[in-house]
């Protein structure tokens, strides 16, 4: 049935001028990925044969996805692509009878399954309408450096670290941001009042530390949308919009951003049966897992759980949330991510953006 013609629910993108949104199956996963970056804010890639013949699509989250199983982003793209896409005739579109319903976009094809264009329409508009940053913390691993200073107003790139995340929230144009704070919170409200803000910046000063999640029990009441949870100590580049797109297509209740993170082993790893029998050696193995990356998109039904007047990490807001029956994904990050909590952490993060 043909939604009312007069407020067509898509935009058009023609693909004889924006390539960007097609690539081929043999194309790396990590290629595929720096097409869907530049073709932001279109988050999908149609897979094309050599005479441009739809053989699937993939998103960002399927991608994502991929990574959640282990794939290499080295590993072709043909292996993580959905081979049986919602694909629409030419006759269809022209006449205005396809409804683009359970995705955000909708390739067009001719009589010889050759595509012809693409109707795109945002299921969300990936906005985020409320932040909160968690810069409240003594920052006690990274020993003389915060003795003076707190860990967020530490600098990256001739920059505080809190400048580059508040930086990367107004560009995705958060109109309001909260920070928690408590250690040396004089220092970053002083950071705050000399800003240029864009945003709608307001501090939430905890008389005790509250811990990774207390501050969100302080936060207004009757929210109306998720609340973006970052840690004031993290700098990444990771697609904020991606992250909403992401959460809002599963229906997730909570969305937990999660880094790679690498342990390499010194030693030959040995693998044994159940006997103790000796079934081969792993030399010096690098083993790779998800771990939590400090970014979290949290529903308001989540934030009640939060108790109001005790501290409280986010592990134990998360395992309330899994008990009682709430939806909980994880958003592997593939984009740039470093926490600074550590010295090392500190210098590599200096190292890398320096110039």
């Amino acid at each position: 049935m043909a939604e009312d013609s007069a407020t067509p629910p898509y935009g058009i993108a023609d693909t004889a001028s924006n390539d960007l949104l097609i690539c081929r199956p043999g194309a790396t996963i990590r290629e595929t990925l720096a097409r869907i970056e530049r073709a932001s804010p279109n988050l999908f890639q149609v897979v094309l044969d050599d005479e441009r013949r739809v053989l699937g699509t993939v998103t960002d989250g399927d991608i994502r996805r991929a990574m959640l199983a282990s794939m290499d982003l080295d590993e072709p793209v043909s292996g993580c692509m959905n081979t049986s896409p919602r694909i629409a005739t030419q006759a269809e579109a022209d006449n205005n009878e396809v409804v683009i319903d359970t995705s955000f976009f909708l390739p067009v094809v001719d009589a010889d399954g050759r595509l012809v264009r693409i109707l795109t329409r945002q299921r969300h508009d990936g906005t985020i309408g409320r932040v909160l940053v968690m810069a409240g913390g003594f920052g006690r691993r990274l020993g003389d450096h915060t003795k003076q200073r707190p860990k967020p107003l530490l600098e990256v790139a001739d920059k505080p670290v809190l400048e580059h995340v508040l930086s990367q929230l107004e560009k995705a144009g958060i109109p309001e941001v909260h920070i928690a704070v408590h250690y040396l919170a004089d220092q970053i409200a002083s950071f705050v009042d000399a800003r240029a803000n864009q945003a709608d910046i307001r501090l939430i000063n905890e008389t005790e530390p509250l811990g990774t999640a207390g501050a969100l029990g302080q936060l207004p009441a009757n929210l109306d949308g998720p609340v973006l949870v970052i840690n004031g100590d993290v700098l990444t580049e990771v697609d904020l919009k991606a992250l909403t797109e992401f959460h809002f297509r599963h229906g997730y209740d909570g969305t937990v951003g999660a880094a790679p993170y690498e342990v390499d082993i010194p030693y030959g790893v040995l693998r044994h049966d159940d006997s103790g029998l000796l079934t081969g050696v792993d030399e010096k193995p690098t083993y790779q897992y998800l771990v939590a990356g400090g970014i979290y998109l949290l529903s308001p039904r989540i934030i009640g759980l939060v108790p109001p007047d005790r501290p409280v990490d986010m592990p134990e807001i998360l395992e309330l949330a899994k008990r009682a029956g709430f939806r909980l994904g994880i958003f592997p990050v593939h984009e740039y991510w470093r926490d600074i909590g550590r010295p090392d952490d500190l210098k590599s993060a200096y190292d890398e953006r320096k110039g």
